[in-house]
């Protein structure tokens, strides 16, 4: 017979055997390993009393603190489904959630319980619990009763553990349902592959309602048996306290950059550091360099998606290879990556196309949503991530990806394709320029026309003049943008990626 394939059975494993130690340390306190035990199976009791039906969801719009992990250690101890949403959703967003996932409870800030328990009225979700970022709470309250002893739930690997909303850019929301083998597979491999070690301590300071912060961070530090550092957010000034004591520290590119924004970032603050890991958005190749310049440490950036958890990775171990700028690295153990044309045939190393995905990590598709599903997937079982991407290229690996961009952000213009990140890669090396986004706006000559969004660098200006000349002597005319529009910064979302659909928006009646 099978063992538990429960995903907090596998992260419970991974736990040191002296379960006294420092598991998570905050500024204010620390939890030993017994604390996440205790704490976890308290509010697992809390839960089964409420006797909800196995894979019931348990929807949770809260602000991060370390009672926020142990509820969603709880909810997949009790062999429920663990629904995360961004704390920055409104009322008519959360409601869409709660309609659609028809979730069991809801656990909510203290200071938005009127008009959650309204929606929860409203959309049929009979429990409604309060969870502060102190730890207080009504669902505090209501667990200290419940026992600590919890026997975690037997699970079969494809049981669902958790759904994803993803941003909706076009289109509602969908949710990806994952399931304890695709969350299981993906923290084993990367156990591995980033190689962590139980003398690790990981600085945490990424939200925790996303695949990066819930799952790739807190899963990697849990099954190492390795100590996190929880802060609620990224602080300058705390982030500079705690480095010196850590050996990991996953961010987002806007933590690079504001880190070497930063002269107190120096070497010596990252001198028992081993990694650095950025994802969730592109990372500047300007960013790549500075960086190394400043700490003689290589930022690892890595690639996936609220779908499939992490799909590729720059090496951790330099017998693999280099960690290469501007790439996301190659296919990690056990996930198989193709690039493809439109009609999903194979393409060349160094030719752009469709990016598609498969492996255990990978979801088994959209909640209550078999036609899109369907769509997703090829009839030989490949997932279509929606990017764009290509293998290898001038002076990288064959077995390296790149990734261009969504295929939605694609520019199809007088009949050609154009790929904005090529032209933000020429904008941004452009002097006085920070950074760039290239986004398509209606056309009626040319069907879309190419528009450039820049910003300069800090007490710098932009002759857009000059910026049209130099790159028509860099880019083919039909990639030239029609109009360059100077800002203070790009709008961007609470994971830091560029929202182009904001831009586009903005922009379209040019």
């Amino acid at each position: 017979m099978e063992g538990n394939a429960n995903l907090y059975a596998l992260l419970a494993a991974g736990f040191p055997q002296d379960r006294q130690q420092v598991a998570i340390e905050t500024p204010e306190q620390t939890y030993s390993w017994n604390d996440i035990e205790a704490m976890s199976g308290r509010l697992a009791s809390l839960l089964q009393a409420l006797h909800l039906p196995l894979g019931a969801r348990v929807a949770v719009q809260v602000e991060k603190s370390p009672m926020a992990l142990m509820l969603y250690l709880a909810t997949i101890r009790a062999g429920l489904v663990y629904l995360p949403l961004n704390t920055a959703y409104k009322a008519a967003e959360v409601e869409y959630f709660l309609t659609d996932a028809e979730p069991a409870m809801i656990v909510c800030d203290s200071k938005n319980l009127d008009w959650v328990t309204e929606l929860a009225r409203k959309t049929g979700t009979t429990h409604v619990h309060t969870l502060d970022q102190d730890g207080n709470g009504s669902l505090a309250v209501a667990a200290a009763s419940q026992s600590d002893e919890f026997q975690t739930m037997s699970n079969r690997p494809d049981d669902l553990a958790a759904i994803l909303y993803t941003s909706g850019t076009t289109g509602r929301s969908k949710g990806a349902m994952l399931s304890h083998r695709n969350l299981s597979s993906n923290a084993q491999v990367l156990k591995e592959f980033w190689g962590w070690r139980s003398d690790d301590v990981l600085l945490h300071m990424l939200p925790i309602f996303h695949v990066h912060g819930l799952f790739v961070a807190s899963h990697g530090a849990l099954l190492a048996g390795a100590k996190m550092i929880w802060l609620p957010k990224l602080d300058i000034d705390q982030a500079l306290q705690y480095l010196p004591e850590s050996t990991v520290m996953m961010g987002v590119p806007t933590y690079y950059v504001r880190l070497l924004a930063d002269a107190r970032f120096t070497r010596e603050v990252c001198r028992n550091m081993r990694l650095f890991i950025s994802g969730s958005a592109p990372l500047l190749t300007e960013t790549f360099e500075d960086f190394k310049a400043r700490t003689g440490l290589t930022i690892l950036e890595r690639y996936g998606m609220s779908e499939t958890i992490m799909l590729t990775s720059n090496p951790y171990d330099a017998a693999l290879g280099e960690r290469i700028g501007g790439t996301v690295g190659q296919p990690l153990p056990g996930v198989s990556v193709r690039i493809v044309d439109d009609k999903d045939g194979n393409v060349l190393a160094g030719t752009v196309g469709n990016v598609q995905v498969r492996g255990p990590n990978v979801f088994a598709g959209y909640w209550r949503m078999p036609e899109k599903t369907r769509e997703e997937f090829t009839a030989d079982g490949w997932f279509r991530t929606g990017d764009v991407g290509q293998f290898g290229g001038e002076g990288v690996p064959d077995n390296y990806l790149t990734i261009v961009g969504r295929s939605k952000d694609l520019i199809i213009s007088g009949g050609y394709n154009v790929y904005p990140k090529e032209i933000e890669l020429v904008i941004d090396e452009m002097p006085g320029v920070n950074e760039s986004a290239v986004i398509g706006v209606p056309h009626p000559d040319f069907g879309e026309a190419v528009v450039a969004v820049v910003v300069p660098r800090t007490g710098e200006t932009i002759d857009v003049e000059a910026l049209i000349v130099a790159l028509k002597s860099r880019l083919a005319n039909f990639k030239v943008p029609k109009r360059i529009h100077v800002v203070d910064q790009l709008v961007r979302n609470t994971m830091g990626k560029v929202q182009k659909n904001v831009l586009r928006q903005q922009y379209k009646d040019l």
